[in-house]
């Protein structure tokens, strides 16, 4: 009975000096001005699958547009969240009002172009597909959270990875325990790990033969309508990142298409389905495809993998503000818990 009130009052104190600090999610999302963000560069690596993290990977220089927290400094550090953009690459209307919104709110935001890196590999769509991979992105996502470590207004225990699509298969990734250790040690961050994962109607196509995750909670979101999402595929996922050691939150919007938060009016038909796609992280971290186990180690094999799993049929994408205020109170409840801030109000 004691040591429950004493959780409680803790609890109400902490969310009391997060209030009193200045830092909270407000509903709805404050309207922001169109700053630009401070562009920063910082190194990484361009390692192809999880098992080339480390001294031999090609060296990087992640792009990254910063948006500091609003009233943050040494008396009161903030925590952060780090946005990792889709297939399509960087939406205005999407990674970088989110990150203006949270920095408005007191929440460091850094906004990582993982394609802007890498165009001496590929500038095209498909070719950014096959030659630049989730590994990569989740390369410039530790990069980055290294970068923050280094910042005297930033919590680094306090640090989210919210992804997008392509980019919420490598926060999904960032989950799993032996590839957050081993970019963990990549960059020299000891044991900071990202705080939070959050991942907005991503494939869930990947699994691992190791699912320990780092113990980080996860919340994945997606539409009913998105056609590029297989709900069962990611209710059986949830369930291996749970029984891997982190609670997990499912959310489906009904109605909802690819990218509700995105900025095409629509829906509009685009891209490929890829419901014939099944790779696996082995415990060597090699991706491996499906139950053949033929490993995609190079841009020739990832394409020669995904030529025989990805479908002829596109998928729906279309914008819906309704939806995207949903989201918004389901991010701010999440991160609330997750990063120890005052609750929603």
């Amino acid at each position: 009975m004691r040591a429950g009130l004493f959780a409680i009052a803790l609890t109400f104190a902490t969310s009391c000096a997060a209030a009193a600090a200045g830092v909270g999610f407000r509903d709805p999302w404050p309207e922001v001005p169109e700053t630009a963000g401070e562009a920063v560069r910082v190194a990484s690596l361009s390692p192809f699958v999880p098992r080339d993290i480390g001294e031999g990977a090609p060296a990087a220089t992640a792009q990254v547009t910063w948006f500091a927290p609003a009233g943050a400094g040494h008396a009161r550090k903030a925590p952060a969240v780090v946005l990792l953009h889709g297939a399509g690459g960087v939406v205005a209307s999407r990674e970088i009002t989110y990150a203006r919104q949270l920095a408005a709110m007191g929440i460091g935001a850094a906004v990582v172009d993982v394609f802007a890196a890498r165009r001496d590999l590929a500038t095209s769509f498909a070719d950014r597909i096959i030659e630049i991979t989730e590994t990569m992105a989740l390369a410039d996502a530790y990069a980055t959270l290294g970068w923050l470590s280094r910042r005297p207004e930033i919590d680094a225990a306090r640090v989210a990875l919210w992804g997008f699509s392509y980019g919420a298969m490598s926060s999904i990734y960032a989950t799993n325990a032996a590839i957050a250790d081993r970019l963990a040690e990549a960059f020299t961050l000891g044991a900071t790990r990202f705080a939070a994962h959050i991942a907005f109607y991503g494939p869930c196509i990947t699994t691992f033969d190791n699912d320990r995750t780092t113990g980080a909670p996860v919340l994945m979101a997606w539409g009913a309508a998105d056609e590029l999402i297989n709900a069962e595929r990611c209710r059986a996922l949830a369930d291996d990142l749970r029984n891997g050691g982190s609670t997990v939150q499912t959310i489906v919007y009904p109605g909802a298409y690819h990218q509700w938060d995105g900025g095409w009016i629509g829906p509009r038909r685009i891209g490929r389905l890829l419901d014939g796609c099944e790779f696996r992280v082995s415990n060597d971290l090699v991706v491996r495809a499906g139950g053949l186990g033929f490993p995609m180690t190079n841009p020739f094999t990832r394409k020669l993998i995904l030529a025989f799993c990805v479908g002829s049929d596109g998928y729906l994408m279309g914008r819906d503000d309704a939806v995207r205020e949903r989201s918004n109170r389901d991010v701010a409840a999440f991160l609330a818990r997750a990063l120890r801030l005052a609750p929603p109000g």
